[in-house]
């Protein structure tokens, strides 16, 4: 059987069950702090004592108990059947709001997991993923979808993966869910009554947004990759777009069908630039027309990372854009196209802030 990956959204139900009212109040004032500089001394001193006797209380607990003072761990009890050594060769990542009191709970959860047996325990706490504003909120979720993309999908092969979607706030298990049928292969939850798993397995569900990527393809590139917009977006559907701050980009939603569609399009062929600073010379199509589809796909990703590097200055080592050295003519830079043992490398002319691709080439000096 494959190890587990589980995500499992937490919340702050380990401070509130058990509570006083008091301390329900106050776990509440303060669920969207970011940090502890911004809570008053006496506030500070009652969430600490709170925190601290929690971390105590579960320190000693046994199962039983630890299972009603967390949501999150009473479904991993039941995941388990309370046999975490069944999980030494599975990860677990906790996903915290970006707050002081997310960070904490998050901290005694790990803690009480690693305690218990687990060797492979992470928090991750997206930017702004807090509730107290819609739009930095729907920024968040986006940086939660390309997470998705980038942690989650290569583990599909080796891993079974859970979404553990017992604790947390609603406003984020609702996306969650969502995002548990394209990503997971099950989410979970504890039934009403606290006794049983509720088990939801992956559906049959497919994201047939091709056609809409392709139609505005120009759009969604520059859009996924923060270059400021230069067409019309009338055309895109509402629910794909996030203005913040009179700054367009693509939503939650737009950022889902984005991941989950571009590379195939990618591989398909050579797309017309996403930048008035990028031209392809009359060789460059040619160089490349017969590369692969995992090839292709490297090529265009590469052309908008050269694009947010011409835009914006952004070079990461990916791209490694730089002059030409050596005994080149006609070419002034050069750019990873990819690094393996079958190396590639794009060379053009930059004039004027405008590059000119010229060919698709092994390292020529």
């Amino acid at each position: 059987m494959k190890p587990y990956f589980v995500l499992s959204l937490c919340g702050t139900s380990l401070l509130t069950n058990p509570a006083t009212d008091d301390e329900r109040a106050l776990v509440t004032r303060h669920a969207n702090t970011r940090n502890e500089q911004a809570i008053s001394h006496e506030d500070l001193a009652t969430l600490q004592n709170r925190l601290d006797s929690t971390q105590s209380e579960l320190r000693k607990a046994e199962a039983r108990h630890m299972t009603r003072m967390s949501a999150e761990l009473n479904a991993l009890f039941k995941l388990y059947d309370g046999q975490f050594d069944r999980a030494a060769n599975d990860q677990h990542w906790l996903l915290c709001t970006d707050t002081w009191l997310g960070r904490q709970t998050g901290e005694l959860i790990k803690e009480t997991l690693e305690r218990l047996g687990l060797s492979s325990v992470q928090l991750y706490q997206p930017k702004d993923l807090r509730t107290e504003d819609l739009l930095t909120f729907q920024s968040a979720l986006s940086d939660l979808v390309k997470w998705c993309e980038e942690t989650i999908e290569p583990c599909r092969e080796h891993a079974y993966i859970v979404f553990n979607l017992t604790g947390g706030f609603k406003s984020i298990q609702g996306f969650l869910q969502t995002l548990a049928t394209f990503y997971a292969d099950e989410a979970i939850y504890v039934f009403e009554s606290g006794n049983e798993l509720l088990r939801l397995p992956r559906l049959p569900i497919k994201l047939d947004a091709d056609d809409v990527i392709r139609r505005h393809l120009h759009v969604f590139r520059r859009l996924a990759n923060g270059l400021d917009e230069q067409c019309q977006l009338d055309a895109l559907p509402e629910t794909l777009l996030l203005c913040l701050d009179n700054d367009v980009s693509l939503s939650p939603w737009g950022d889902l069908v984005w991941e989950r569609t571009h590379k195939k399009i990618y591989g398909e062929k050579l797309w017309p630039s996403p930048s008035q600073t990028i031209i392809y010379g009359e060789r460059f199509a040619e160089s490349v027309e017969k590369l692969p589809s995992d090839r292709m796909e490297h090529v265009n990703t590469r052309i908008d990372q050269l694009a947010r590097y011409l835009e914006r200055g952004d070079n990461p080592a990916s791209l490694d854009f730089k002059p030409v050295k050596g005994k080149v003519k006609n070419y002034t830079h050069e750019c990873d196209a990819w690094a393996d043992q079958d190396a590639k490398r794009m060379y053009g002319r930059l004039e004027c802030g405008v590059f000119t691709l010229e060919v698709l080439d092994k390292a020529l000096h």
